[in-house]
């Protein structure tokens, strides 16, 4: 008898965040082990609670909840969206330029497939969050990988990009602020991106799922609001700054050049269609979200949790020898590098399931990100300082040990 094996189209596909060291991680656990998980921005397990107003509201319409809505979505919801719209400067958004969806993850997955052919190219940013990489494989077109320059406070290449550009280019996507180096863009640098995609005719795809976590002076500037004669994607939700990732409730906003897009869109709306609706009941969390008081604030600003642990932990990674950390100016992740002088390390997810096995800590290698040198790994800053600090005292007790064990095997 045959084999049944997996479709072609996933052959280039991984996402390492519950990769196979996830796996080894929950045998782990079944043996009993408690695994401290930095792999992975969830910010429930870490005591990062929703606003009780959000869970009171979705309780209250949860009876109302027990149909399908229209396939883009609530129209509070949606409207909603657009007043936030108008908030932050994104212009010309109406309520039917908006999908909700389960996550911006469904709505990446979406876009990427009403867009993409066979052969089209998508610049991506390395490292990137690994979805964008796989969906637009998954697609059928090619992930093209543009640097980020750690030098430059991890803020893209312009001159690589523009090197790979080619006619089959299709569109780029930009992350801002940035998982996993938690870089926040600065406007000439937006601005510099957004002229590189009027002049070729790219489609903006603007992941800001942390535009409302940032730290110090930090200024988010919405890709949407930029004047240019660009279609721009904005994906958006409730995953982080809201600290309801459970509810996979996320938004699409359409905006800038729809008058040339109206193919694209009729395909964003059979997809939209296709799912029926997205999770109604995580919908009605929406309103309140976006048109209470924002408590993330109370995190972010001084004396706040984020920023503590983001501090204790920058300062904690760089104290280690031979490790550098860029500080994060927003987003939950550290993005450190290993020295390969120090650390010469040959296969980082090897590296990180040796640090699991031996010190009970589960991150993610920077290959996972796309990275291109197995050198990098990404820490999630979400538990409490106690428990930060003893990660990072692991981490760097690993490291010390490694460091012998290679000096061992080095010839005299």
């Amino acid at each position: 008898m045959g084999h049944h094996l997996k479709s072609k189209k996933l052959n280039n596909v991984c996402y390492e965040i519950r990769g196979p060291v996830l796996q080894r991680a929950n045998e782990l656990e079944e043996e009993g082990h408690r695994i401290l998980k930095l792999n992975i921005g969830n910010p429930a397990p870490f005591g990062f609670n929703a606003p009780d107003e959000i869970i009171q509201d979705v309780i209250r319409m949860l009876p109302d909840s027990e149909g399908y809505s229209d396939s883009k979505g609530l129209y509070s919801a949606r409207k909603a969206i657009m007043q936030e719209c108008q908030k932050i400067g994104i212009p010309g958004v109406g309520v039917n330029d908006i999908y909700l969806g389960n996550g911006a993850s469904e709505l990446i997955s979406m876009a990427t497939q009403a867009l993409l052919n066979q052969g089209d190219e998508v610049l991506i940013p390395a490292p990137d969050y690994p979805l964008w990489t796989a969906v637009v494989s998954l697609s059928g077109a090619s992930p093209v990988h543009y640097l980020c320059d750690e030098d430059n406070g991890w803020q893209p290449s312009i001159d690589d990009i523009v090197s790979k550009i080619t006619p089959n280019t299709k569109a780029i996507v930009i992350i801002n602020p940035n998982n996993p180096t938690g870089a926040v863009y600065s406007r000439e640098m937006l601005e510099q991106l957004i002229a590189i995609a009027e002049a070729h005719n790219l489609v903006v795809f603007a992941d800001e799922i942390y535009s409302k976590i940032l730290f110090d002076d930090a200024v988010h500037i919405p890709i949407g609001s930029l004047k240019a004669d660009i279609l721009c994607l904005t994906f958006n939700g409730l995953s982080k700054a809201y600290r309801l990732a459970g509810f996979r409730s996320g938004w699409l906003i359409v905006s800038g050049a729809k008058d040339r897009a109206a193919d694209y869109i009729e395909g964003l709306n059979i997809l939209s269609s296709m799912r029926l609706c997205a999770n109604v009941p995580a919908q009605h969390a929406i309103q309140t979200a976006l048109g209470g008081y924002q408590s993330i604030n109370e995190l972010i600003l001084p004396g706040g949790r984020l920023l503590e642990q983001r501090d204790l932990a920058h300062k904690m990674l760089n104290e280690i020898p031979g490790v550098s950390c860029t500080k994060p100016a927003g987003a939950i992740y550290m993005f450190p590098r290993l020295d390969p002088e120090i650390y010469p390390v040959k296969d980082d997810e090897q590296l990180v399931l040796d640090l699991l096995n031996q010190e009970k800590i589960l991150l993610v290698q920077g290959s996972g990100f796309n990275w291109h040198e197995p050198d990098h790994l990404r820490i999630v800053f979400l538990p409490n300082k106690i428990d930060l600090a003893d990660a990072i005292e692991r981490f760097a007790r690993f490291l010390a040990s490694y460091r012998k064990q290679l000096a061992l095997k080095r010839p005299a």
